[in-house]
């Protein structure tokens, strides 16, 4: 949970999910009730609602390093005990790892599909159909959610969390059932004794209150000018951790959503969600304590990479919606933006005796800074309903791909594997 901190920041709240989570909490939980602009659903029990997993697919991507660990162990074990109608895993891993995975995978009781994402033959149908391009966890998801559509509800969540209880699922649910058609979790990112979240804190949070001043220049109003409902800088505002990964949507918005190839696989989605379902058809729930792998700030997939992903991402969903951002001055407002925060952000940690390195975080604002420029081509992917190929032809290619890694691990060293079997075809 989350409360009002420092200049409106929200901030994390004591856990109030001890019991299902099976840990203590540093201080007793707390009641909070606020509502932002979308639907808010706050944790103030530990009940498990009710909710339609008889009617979703769960889409888990997953990366080798992920692969048959504990937190993979647990999440996949905790999802047998909620029984969804099915469970896809966009799976990236090398040819001779694939095979021993998707037996691991199969060891599950679970209705469970391994959708190996690095094979041949998904390749050149991507290719041969003008898919190909930049490779990521946002392309990853997109095959996925393609495959999930054959039912009613689908959740999307990673796999690398320690602290994964069976509330989640139910919880991303709920608002569906009641008419939502997206929803999103939010939860606390306070590990071994400091503030965690960092991307959200130091690059998302001081960006998204620069851009709201090209907002309101571009509605010609003033500073105490209030938001509409079609205020895409709002809409992103009010969720409360907005690079969280995990969501669920009706199948009916996911096949309209079009997809970040990348990292900006979260923010992207807000920006289709704001398109297709608004404040009124959007929620956020709590997930409560939720605690899954750091990243470093540098190095390859590090939160600077990520951050160049983040960014563009945010400035597509915000100029699709009518925000002409001003780069020429934006990299100065963000680190105005950003200092305020950080002062928030001190002042939070010493309340909590928590530890707080703020010269490392004002470092990591420099670096996130030199993120902030033109996004440049739109490379996101189609939305299904749109999409040259069909998910059945994704099934097929990729199965095929997994039984031949399965029966030969080692890497082809000639076209004979493909060529041998029927050309994969081009959907136009």
């Amino acid at each position: 949970m989350q409360t009002p901190g420092v200049g409106g920041e929200t901030v994390p709240a004591p856990d109030t999910h001890r019991a299902y989570l099976g840990r203590s909490a540093p201080f007793e939980s707390v009641m909070e009730y606020v509502q932002e602009r979308v639907t808010t659903l706050h944790a103030l029990t530990d009940r498990r609602p009710s909710a339609p997993t008889d009617r979703a697919t769960v889409v888990v991507p997953m990366a080798e390093r992920e692969c048959r660990t504990p937190a993979a162990d647990h999440v996949l074990s905790t999802l047998e005990t909620i029984d969804p109608a099915r469970v896809v895993v966009p799976l990236r891993a090398p040819r001779n790892r694939v095979g021993p995975i998707a037996g691991w995978l199969e060891g599950f009781d679970l209705e469970i599909e391994t959708l190996w994402c690095d094979g041949p033959r998904l390749a050149s149908l991507l290719t041969n159909n003008g898919l190909d391009g930049d490779r990521g966890k946002g392309r990853d998801v997109w095959l996925g959610l393609g495959r999930a559509l054959s039912t009613e509800f689908v959740v999307v969540h990673d796999a690398d969390t320690s602290t994964y209880s069976p509330a989640f699922v139910h919880r991303l649910l709920f608002p569906l059932a009641r008419g939502h058609e997206f929803s999103k979790g939010y939860y606390a990112r306070v590990e071994d004794g400091r503030l965690y979240g960092r991307l959200f804190r130091l690059l998302f949070r001081p960006l998204v209150r620069a851009l709201a001043g090209d907002k309101r220049e571009a509605r010609g109003g003033d500073a105490t000018d209030r938001p509409g409902d079609d205020d895409v800088v709002a809409y992103l505002e009010s969720f409360r951790y907005a690079l969280a990964g995990e969501f669920a949507a009706t199948s009916e918005l996911v096949s309209r959503i079009r997809v970040q190839r990348g990292w900006g696989l979260e923010v992207g989605t807000l920006g289709e969600a704001f398109a297709h379902a608004g404040f009124e058809a959007s929620a956020q729930v709590d997930l409560g304590r939720y605690e899954h792998d750091h990243r470093t700030v540098d190095g390859a997939a590090g939160l600077a990479d990520m951050s160049e992903a983040v960014a563009a991402a945010t400035f597509r969903a915000v100029e699709d919606h009518g925000v002409d951002v001003d780069y020429a001055t934006l990299t100065e407002r963000y680190c105005a933006a950003a200092e305020r925060l950080i002062d928030g952000y001190e002042a939070d940690a010493a309340f909590n005796g928590l530890s707080y390195d703020r010269d490392g975080e004002r470092e990591q604002v420099e670096t996130y800074a030199t993120a902030l420029r033109d996004p440049g081509p739109d490379t996101r992917l189609p939305a299904w309903q749109d999409a040259p190929i069909d998910p059945e032809s994704v099934a097929t290619a990729a199965a095929a791909d997994l039984a031949a890694a399965r029966k030969r691990p080692e890497e082809p060293t000639s076209h004979e594997e493909l060529t041998s079997h029927e050309e994969v075809p081009s959907h136009d």
